[in-house]
């Protein structure tokens, strides 16, 4: 039996799963990622330590499964998006730490280009995307404006920019192929989704010359092989995909109408349009799914910036919990939040709102106000946030005559928290239903590989393999539920006007 090899670089740490030809886990490692964070507003990744903890996951994995690379049919790769890394391409050496998603050090810039009259409008149109400093475009032109040399060496052709796929695609070939997939392309907001180019418009306003970008390919595409020395032979690389379109295709969302949210650092809610690209009217973002074969496909998404980090910030910044593991029973610990609202705007609110200078705030405190009802707060925050992206979906899924939707498949590390997905179906009034393999942004990149390198015929076998695990159910009243999301509303506009 051949087995796929799944490299999952993260925000958090990076991660390597090797997969049966059933979909099932047979082995997996996973480092923790160093976060850097030289100013505030600022976050950083050294990117040769995304390589080496990824190559070190990748081998630690195959050592777990006892298997070596003879074993492996293909290697897909799905990563953090809009991360950015510029590398010298005569030394493979990066020339500043990577630019982070989270990142806002540019949003100054952004400002500049909204007030453009037409711009923004032109960035909606080609790219699908708001003009921000999530997007990769004024991460480059901030590097190639700040390091030393850097634009120069840019115009001479001698420097590569990559998000982390292409950055790892390129160390694992040996430096032979610079290339990108149209998921991670689209969030660039450089790369015409409906042309499938880049944008001499946009590249002109970012001055970003165009041989500094990789080739773009779908994402179920034989990209070259990995160097024989690194994991004992040549494997092909047969997939890359950013992580939520991975994951949209892990969960068995190949069709219209079909919608999953992830549970990590932040929370990222796609639901799949089709062959045709639909723009919002409501705060979300148009990008390319995951391809297969020519004809193309897309998404809405909507991007949450602090999901699972506000876990995080209880653990280090609060350090109301010592891991956390412990959340959910803090939040158990009082039959509700008590009132208080929690949003994490830490780096500013992303979809449906676009407010990159809201900051966190937590509203409704009284005297008998506890750790364990901002623990629940924090906690809950995660599905207000959600809920609020799903709700601007179903607007704009009615518009264009559909009924939006009607189920939400959910993954990732926060979805197995029981009392977090009850509150989700609650506020949403339809059933979370959480898939028997949770690792599906691994699951979705080892599927297009899988594709790619004919272990799998195509989709209409993948739909097969996807089986639900639990199944939460509303049991809220809907007008409860529409209070308590009038509430956040409240509590969100005190977070942008303090």
């Amino acid at each position: 039996m051949k087995h796929l090899l799944a490299l999952d670089q993260g925000t958090s740490s990076s991660r390597s799963i090797v997969f049966d030809q059933g979909g099932r886990v047979v082995a997996m490692a996973q480092r923790e990622l160093r976060q850097i964070y030289p100013q505030p507003g600022w976050v950083e990744h050294d990117p040769m330590e995304i390589w080496q903890s990824q190559l070190a996951t990748a081998r630690e994995a195959l050592a777990r499964a006892r298997l070596e690379a003879a074993d492996i049919a293909a290697i897909g790769i799905t990563n953090q998006r809009e991360t950015t890394v510029l590398w010298d391409r005569r030394t493979g050496t990066p020339i500043h730490h990577a630019i982070v998603w989270q990142d806002r050090r540019t949003e100054a810039t952004c400002a500049r280009w909204k007030a453009l009259p037409g711009f923004a409008g032109h960035v909606r149109r080609a790219t699908g995307l708001q003009i921000d400093s999530y997007f990769s475009a004024t991460k480059i032109s901030w590097l190639l404006d700040h390091v030393d040399g850097a634009r120069r060496l840019a115009e001479r052709g001698m420097l590569a920019f990559g998000s982390v796929d292409s950055w790892l695609l390129w160390k694992l070939t040996g430096g032979r192929v610079h290339a990108t997939d149209v998921s991670n392309a689209s969030r660039t907001m450089l790369f015409d989704i409906h042309r499938e180019t880049w944008d001499d418009d946009l590249m002109a306003m970012s001055r970003i010359p165009r041989g500094i970008l990789p080739t773009v390919y779908p994402s179920s595409h034989h990209y070259g092989e990995t160097d024989s020395e690194l994991l004992g032979r040549s494997v092909p690389i047969c997939a890359l995909a950013g992580d939520q379109q991975a994951a949209l295709f892990g969960q068995g969302c190949f069709k219209a109408g079909l919608a999953k949210n992830t549970y990590g650092t932040g929370c990222f809610m796609l639901m799949h349009t089709g062959a045709q690209p639909r723009l919002s009217d409501n705060g979300l973002v148009t990008t390319r799914a995951a391809q297969v074969g020519c004809t193309p496909a897309f998404a809405l998404e909507g991007s949450v910036f602090v999901g699972g980090a506000v876990v995080q910030w209880l653990r280090d910044g609060l350090r109301a919990i010592q891991g956390s593991g412990e959340v959910q029973a803090l939040a158990e610990s009082v039959p509700d939040a008590g009132g208080v609202m929690f949003v994490p705007a830490f780096t500013g609110l992303g979809a449906p709102y676009w407010h990159a200078q809201a900051r966190g705030a937590i509203v409704g405190l009284t005297r008998g106000s506890t750790v364990a009802h901002i623990a629940r707060a924090a906690l809950e925050s995660i599905a207000f946030q959600s809920a609020a992206l799903l709700r601007a979906m179903d607007r704009d899924a009615q518009a264009g005559g559909g009924t939006g939707v009607d189920e939400l498949r959910v993954d990732g590390g926060a979805s197995v928290n029981d009392l977090l997905m009850q509150f989700q179906a609650d506020l949403l009034g339809i059933p979370v239903v959480r898939p028997q393999v949770v690792e599906t942004t691994a699951l979705g990149v080892a599927y297009l590989a899988g594709v790619a390198c004919g272990v799998f015929a195509g989709l209409a076998e993948l739909e097969g393999l996807w089986q639900a695990g639990r199944s939460f159910h509303p049991t809220l009243p809907r007008g409860r539920a529409d209070e308590l999301m009038a509430a956040w509303e409240r509590a969100v506009r005190q977070a942008v006007s303090p």
